[in-house]
Protein backbone atom coordinates (compact mmCIF):
# COMPACT_ATOMS: atom_id res chain seq x y z
CA UNK A 1 0.00 0.00 0.00
CA UNK A 2 1.74 3.34 -1.05
CA UNK A 3 1.47 6.47 0.75
CA UNK A 4 -1.22 7.91 -0.85
CA UNK A 5 -3.48 5.15 -0.88
CA UNK A 6 -2.65 4.78 2.66
CA UNK A 7 -3.32 8.97 3.60
CA UNK A 8 -6.58 8.92 1.65
CA UNK A 9 -7.72 6.10 3.72
CA UNK A 10 -6.36 7.96 7.36
CA UNK A 11 -8.43 10.76 5.84
CA UNK A 12 -11.87 9.12 7.57
CA UNK A 13 -11.04 8.38 11.46
CA UNK A 14 -12.73 4.91 11.26
CA UNK A 15 -10.58 3.79 8.61
CA UNK A 16 -7.36 4.97 10.27
CA UNK A 17 -8.24 2.94 12.63
CA UNK A 18 -8.41 -0.34 10.86
CA UNK A 19 -5.47 0.74 9.26
CA UNK A 20 -3.26 0.67 12.05
CA UNK A 21 -4.89 -2.68 13.45
CA UNK A 22 -4.20 -4.69 10.21
CA UNK A 23 -1.44 -3.25 8.90
CA UNK A 24 -0.56 -2.04 5.04
CA UNK A 25 -2.50 -4.41 2.37
CA UNK A 26 -2.60 -4.49 -1.03
CA UNK A 27 -4.73 -4.58 -4.04
CA UNK A 28 -2.68 -6.49 -6.58
CA UNK A 29 -3.77 -8.10 -10.31
CA UNK A 30 -3.86 -11.68 -9.94
CA UNK A 31 -0.47 -13.64 -11.93
CA UNK A 32 -3.51 -15.87 -13.30
CA UNK A 33 -6.86 -14.21 -14.40
CA UNK A 34 -8.67 -17.05 -15.26
CA UNK A 35 -7.48 -19.09 -12.42
CA UNK A 36 -8.83 -16.09 -10.02
CA UNK A 37 -12.29 -16.18 -12.15
CA UNK A 38 -12.24 -20.09 -11.32
CA UNK A 39 -11.99 -18.67 -7.52
CA UNK A 40 -14.52 -15.98 -7.83
CA UNK A 41 -17.35 -19.06 -9.19
CA UNK A 42 -15.97 -21.62 -6.62
CA UNK A 43 -16.83 -19.25 -3.73
CA UNK A 44 -20.35 -17.70 -4.61
CA UNK A 45 -22.92 -18.28 -1.59
CA UNK A 46 -20.16 -20.11 0.30
CA UNK A 47 -18.77 -19.38 3.76
CA UNK A 48 -14.99 -18.73 3.50
CA UNK A 49 -13.63 -22.26 5.36
CA UNK A 50 -16.21 -24.28 2.60
CA UNK A 51 -15.24 -22.51 -0.27
CA UNK A 52 -11.08 -22.80 0.63
CA UNK A 53 -11.61 -26.55 1.23
CA UNK A 54 -13.58 -27.08 -2.14
CA UNK A 55 -11.34 -24.95 -3.86
CA UNK A 56 -8.27 -26.90 -2.53
CA UNK A 57 -10.06 -29.93 -4.05
CA UNK A 58 -10.59 -28.30 -7.23
CA UNK A 59 -7.19 -27.25 -8.11
CA UNK A 60 -5.78 -30.67 -6.59
CA UNK A 61 -8.57 -32.50 -9.70
CA UNK A 62 -6.87 -30.40 -12.20
CA UNK A 63 -3.61 -31.51 -11.34
CA UNK A 64 -3.14 -28.18 -9.69
CA UNK A 65 -3.51 -25.90 -12.83
CA UNK A 66 -6.63 -24.27 -13.37
CA UNK A 67 -6.48 -23.60 -17.23
CA UNK A 68 -9.23 -22.98 -19.74
CA UNK A 69 -8.30 -26.66 -21.06
CA UNK A 70 -7.96 -28.99 -17.92
CA UNK A 71 -11.26 -27.60 -16.90
CA UNK A 72 -12.78 -28.90 -19.83
CA UNK A 73 -11.22 -31.72 -19.86
CA UNK A 74 -12.17 -32.58 -16.60
CA UNK A 75 -14.45 -35.24 -16.13
CA UNK A 76 -17.41 -34.17 -14.73
CA UNK A 77 -17.99 -36.63 -12.10
CA UNK A 78 -14.61 -35.97 -10.73
CA UNK A 79 -15.21 -32.60 -10.69
CA UNK A 80 -18.45 -32.89 -8.67
CA UNK A 81 -16.46 -35.62 -6.11
CA UNK A 82 -14.85 -32.37 -4.88
CA UNK A 83 -17.85 -30.74 -3.52
CA UNK A 84 -19.08 -28.80 -6.69
CA UNK A 85 -22.37 -28.50 -7.19
CA UNK A 86 -23.39 -29.81 -10.83
CA UNK A 87 -24.57 -25.87 -11.69
CA UNK A 88 -20.93 -24.85 -10.76
CA UNK A 89 -19.15 -27.14 -13.12
CA UNK A 90 -21.45 -25.89 -16.01
CA UNK A 91 -20.63 -21.97 -14.79
CA UNK A 92 -16.45 -22.75 -14.67
CA UNK A 93 -17.21 -24.57 -18.37
CA UNK A 94 -18.77 -21.28 -19.28
CA UNK A 95 -15.88 -19.48 -18.47
CA UNK A 96 -13.47 -21.80 -19.61
CA UNK A 97 -15.05 -21.77 -22.86
CA UNK A 98 -15.39 -17.72 -23.17
CA UNK A 99 -11.65 -17.62 -21.83
CA UNK A 100 -10.80 -20.12 -24.85
CA UNK A 101 -12.74 -19.38 -27.30
CA UNK A 102 -14.43 -15.79 -27.20
CA UNK A 103 -12.81 -13.08 -29.55
CA UNK A 104 -12.61 -11.10 -26.79
CA UNK A 105 -10.06 -10.86 -24.17
CA UNK A 106 -10.91 -11.57 -20.84
CA UNK A 107 -7.02 -10.58 -19.19
CA UNK A 108 -5.97 -7.55 -17.81
CA UNK A 109 -4.32 -6.41 -21.13
CA UNK A 110 -7.36 -6.97 -22.81
CA UNK A 111 -9.53 -4.93 -20.66
CA UNK A 112 -6.78 -2.54 -20.03
CA UNK A 113 -8.83 0.44 -21.90
CA UNK A 114 -12.24 -0.55 -20.31
CA UNK A 115 -13.93 1.20 -17.56
CA UNK A 116 -15.14 -1.08 -14.30
CA UNK A 117 -18.45 -0.90 -15.71
CA UNK A 118 -17.90 -2.03 -19.30
CA UNK A 119 -15.97 -5.29 -17.43
CA UNK A 120 -18.94 -5.91 -15.33
CA UNK A 121 -21.19 -6.00 -18.40
CA UNK A 122 -18.45 -7.94 -20.51
CA UNK A 123 -18.22 -10.82 -17.71
CA UNK A 124 -21.55 -10.93 -16.84
CA UNK A 125 -22.48 -12.21 -20.74
CA UNK A 126 -20.93 -15.38 -19.46
CA UNK A 127 -23.34 -18.11 -17.86
CA UNK A 128 -22.44 -18.55 -13.74
CA UNK A 129 -20.97 -14.30 -13.84
CA UNK A 130 -22.93 -12.56 -11.69
CA UNK A 131 -23.00 -8.90 -10.61
CA UNK A 132 -20.72 -10.05 -7.34
CA UNK A 133 -18.40 -12.37 -9.10
CA UNK A 134 -17.70 -9.45 -11.83
CA UNK A 135 -17.01 -7.24 -9.29
CA UNK A 136 -14.51 -9.86 -7.45
CA UNK A 137 -12.78 -10.30 -10.46
CA UNK A 138 -11.74 -6.59 -10.59
CA UNK A 139 -10.46 -6.20 -7.23
CA UNK A 140 -8.43 -9.52 -7.57
CA UNK A 141 -8.07 -10.36 -10.84
CA UNK A 142 -7.28 -7.22 -12.46
CA UNK A 143 -6.03 -5.44 -9.15
CA UNK A 144 -8.61 -2.69 -9.73
CA UNK A 145 -8.09 0.02 -7.03
CA UNK A 146 -12.04 1.93 -6.90
CA UNK A 147 -14.47 -0.89 -6.37
CA UNK A 148 -16.92 -1.47 -3.45
CA UNK A 149 -18.85 -4.38 -3.90
CA UNK A 150 -22.46 -3.81 -2.11
CA UNK A 151 -23.38 -7.36 -3.23
CA UNK A 152 -20.89 -9.02 -0.89
CA UNK A 153 -22.98 -9.87 2.11
CA UNK A 154 -19.22 -9.61 4.77
CA UNK A 155 -18.93 -6.61 3.43
CA UNK A 156 -22.15 -4.81 3.71
CA UNK A 157 -22.27 -6.38 7.34
CA UNK A 158 -18.46 -5.16 8.07
CA UNK A 159 -19.67 -1.79 6.99
CA UNK A 160 -22.65 -2.27 9.66
CA UNK A 161 -20.53 -3.22 12.43
CA UNK A 162 -17.70 -0.77 11.99
CA UNK A 163 -19.79 2.25 11.02
CA UNK A 164 -23.63 1.95 12.61
CA UNK A 165 -22.66 -0.22 15.62
CA UNK A 166 -23.89 -3.56 13.83
CA UNK A 167 -27.56 -1.71 12.44
CA UNK A 168 -29.09 -1.70 9.50
CA UNK A 169 -28.00 0.90 6.72
CA UNK A 170 -28.99 1.60 3.05
CA UNK A 171 -26.75 0.47 0.52
CA UNK A 172 -26.91 4.43 -0.09
CA UNK A 173 -25.49 5.14 3.05
CA UNK A 174 -23.07 2.32 2.32
CA UNK A 175 -21.57 4.17 -0.66
CA UNK A 176 -21.86 8.08 1.18
CA UNK A 177 -19.04 5.89 3.80
CA UNK A 178 -16.93 4.49 0.74
CA UNK A 179 -17.00 8.06 -0.86
CA UNK A 180 -14.34 8.99 1.30
CA UNK A 181 -11.84 6.27 0.34
CA UNK A 182 -12.07 7.17 -3.48
CA UNK A 183 -10.25 6.54 -5.40
CA UNK A 184 -9.02 3.20 -3.52
CA UNK A 185 -12.72 1.87 -2.27
CA UNK A 186 -11.24 -1.81 -2.98
CA UNK A 187 -8.36 -0.81 -0.15
CA UNK A 188 -10.92 0.48 1.82
CA UNK A 189 -12.93 -2.71 1.39
CA UNK A 190 -9.89 -5.05 2.21
CA UNK A 191 -9.73 -3.57 5.72
CA UNK A 192 -13.68 -4.56 6.09
CA UNK A 193 -13.69 -7.75 4.91
CA UNK A 194 -10.07 -8.05 7.41
CA UNK A 195 -11.95 -6.45 10.62
CA UNK A 196 -14.94 -8.53 9.67
CA UNK A 197 -13.15 -12.42 9.87
CA UNK A 198 -11.01 -11.31 12.57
Amino acid sequence: MNDRVESTLRADPTMARLVDRHGPLDVEPAEDEFARLCTSIVNQQLSTASATAIHGRFRDALAGEVTPERVLAADADRLRETGLSGTKVEYLRSAARAFRDDDRDFTREGFADESDAAVVDALTEIRGVGEWTARMYLIFGLGREDVLPLGDLAVRKGIERIYNDGDDLTRAEMREIGDAWRPYRSYGTQYVWAEYES
